[in-house]
């Protein structure tokens, strides 16, 4: 036998053993008498005998009354948590948020949105998923990930794309290195001198490789690094320059390396944020995508 019990009902059996008295009762739970007295003959109903001993001056709890009156206090209480911590989801105080992001908005961007974010949600946990972009557009896509942070995506069916910043390219160098001045260079400096570049599938490399295409530059790549500290520790060590978006170079490493702003063409990574349309965000999702859109404005008036 399965007794489904209502909220409403074991409420009501609580104020009636809490107060003896079907008419104090009544009024606790804000109904009639006779409405409270077909409450507790159908829980009576259903347990298949008595649960209060009725005489004209007192109600009081039978052998399964008070078996009942110790399940639902706890019954109680576990639903009334329960309540309260979707009130707070629903407050975006508590719960959960997944961000996939690429490194460089994962290491740079992303780390004081959070602080700006947590000072208002402390008990929301934040999980990072950082990888290149076309697992951070799977994962989000995938439900895996509430927000995404990446280049701007080619048009896709369930996703939504909103820009946050333009992270324009530029030369790095050795402090050390003639090319170490101010002002804008051409992308031509790379045809005599070694250019290290990221890994093919890395959106930094097809960004370069877009560079040199435009500019009628044929420039071999060398070592295809997949790690930004990679690069810039061989750019460092001498072995040649690059050309890195301004976001990255706080990955690069204390190499104390210099970045120029390059143009002719000037090139610009789109970053932004996706989302997967038609997905409601919750409460706390959406007060952490507005930091990040805060932020990403903090960064755009700093360069």
């Amino acid at each position: 036998m399965r007794i489904n019990f209502t909220p409403q009902q074991l409420s009501a059996f609580l104020h009636l053993a809490a107060t003896g008295s079907f008419s104090e009762a009544a009024q606790r739970q804000g109904v009639s008498q006779p409405a409270l007295s077909r409450t507790i003959q159908q829980m009576e109903a259903m347990v298949g005998g008595r649960l209060f001993d009725r005489t004209t001056r007192k109600v009081a709890l039978t052998p399964i009354g008070h078996e009942l009156h110790r399940i639902a206090e706890r019954l109680t209480a576990e639903f009334d948590s329960a309540a309260s911590e979707l009130a707070r989801v629903v407050a975006g105080r508590s719960g959960r948020v997944t961000v996939a992001a690429l490194p460089s908005i994962a290491a740079v961007l992303l780390p004081p949105a959070i602080a700006h974010f947590r000072e208002g949600h402390p008990d929301v946990a934040v999980t990072i998923l950082d990888g290149l972009s076309e697992s951070v557009l799977e994962a989000v896509a995938q439900g895996r990930a509430d927000l995404g942070l990446t280049i701007r995506p080619s048009p896709h069916a369930t996703l939504t794309y909103r820009s946050l910043l333009a992270d324009e390219f530029g030369l790095v160098c050795r402090a050390d290195d003639d090319l170490a001045g101010e002002g804008p260079l051409p992308w031509s400096v790379f045809r005599n001198r070694p250019f290290i570049a990221m890994a093919s599938t890395s959106s930094v490399r097809q960004m370069t490789d877009a560079a040199f295409l435009q500019a009628g530059l044929a420039i071999p790549p060398l070592f295809g690094c997949a790690f930004l500290g990679t690069t810039g520790n061989l750019v460092a060590a001498g072995l040649g320059i690059t050309a890195l978006p301004r976001l990255t170079l706080p990955l690069l490493g204390p190499c104390g390396l210099v970045w120029r702003r390059l143009e002719q063409p000037v090139m610009r990574r789109q970053m932004g944020i996706v989302t997967r349309t038609g997905r409601t965000l919750a409460p706390a999702a959406l007060a952490l995508h507005a930091a990040l859109v805060l932020q990403g404005r903090r960064f755009e008036q700093r360069w």
